[in-house]
């Protein structure tokens, strides 16, 4: 090729296309750090992403944290690792990484909008499991319902009622009101309510009584045992009874004593008043 510069005419090599190897090695040159360090970030992040869900898990576990708790928090922990190095890795290659964290932030917006309710049974599920107002095999009330806790789960709590009836709560129902758990301690007090006529000797229904759960086994003397009178009803004189007893022994001690204490009045000739009413009938002479 020839060309005319001030004049002069010069002649200019021609200029050769790079072949494919060379583009290939070009790019290689330009990229293959990015390449390279990016690799090594999501290699060596998953790695110490491992190693601190280990670590939580481990010092949790010492703690005697529940292990339901332990395994969703260390996934949750993770997860979220996980994302934060890929996102990384990518950014290294020279990617925009604003639109993925915005795409991730705006997805975690509509996920918790919708789940709204059982975010809430989440956070209520983790107070249970923290504070454990209860235990499984615990008796209590709670949410509206009486039973047994079966199993306590991160959104639900299942319970068993006394005829064998499953009930799944969600945990929010729960936190939202009063616990009682029956069984947090080892004893309990049966309070029960017994009338004599008034006509009846009371030391001597009180004696009775007092036989009666001293005879028990099933009955703590320590504290002692309650017996007096609390109320003059309007046919009958009303005893308050109260024992102590083991908390597996609360039902069996009142059933026992309610029929002992009955056949026991009847033999000694105590009589157990019920209401009664007196109805006058008038009649008038028709005029």
């Amino acid at each position: 090729m020839e060309e005319e510069t001030s004049g002069l005419i010069t002649a200019t090599a021609p200029v050769a296309e790079p072949t494919i190897v060379e583009k290939v090695i070009d790019g290689l040159a330009l990229y293959g750090m990015k390449i390279i360090a990016a690799v090594l970030i999501l290699v060596v992040g998953l790695w110490v992403a491992k190693k601190v869900k280990n670590c939580f898990v481990s010092t949790l576990q010492k703690r005697e944290v529940d292990p339901t708790l332990v395994g969703f928090f260390a996934s949750l922990i993770h997860g979220a690792l996980v994302i934060f190095i890929v996102i990384a890795a990518i950014g290294k290659l020279g990617v925009q990484t604003t639109s993925f964290v915005a795409v991730i932030g705006a997805a975690g917006l509509a996920v918790g909008l919708a789940l709204q309710g059982s975010l809430s049974n989440f956070a209520a599920g983790v107070l249970l499991i923290l504070f454990k107002p209860f235990k499984a095999g615990d008796f209590v009330k709670a949410g509206g319902e009486a039973g047994v806790i079966v199993e306590v789960g991160i959104l639900t709590t299942e319970m068993k009622t006394p005829d064998n009836i499953q009930i799944i709560m969600p945990n929010s129902s729960i936190m939202g009101g009063s616990i009682t758990n029956v069984s947090a301690h080892p004893t309990r007090r049966v309070d029960m309510t017994v009338g004599v006529g008034y006509g009846d000797d009371l030391n001597k229904a009180k004696k009775i009584m007092e036989d009666l759960l001293a005879a028990d086994e099933r009955v703590l003397k320590d504290p002692a045992v309650t017996i007096a009178v609390a109320n003059l009803g309007d046919s009958s004189v009303d005893f308050v009874v109260r024992p102590w007893v083991k908390s597996a022994d609360y039902w069996a001690v009142k059933f026992d004593f309610t029929k002992a204490v009955k056949e026991k009045f009847d033999a000694e000739g105590i009589s157990i008043p019920f209401p009664q009413r007196d109805i006058h009938v008038f009649q008038e002479n028709a005029s």
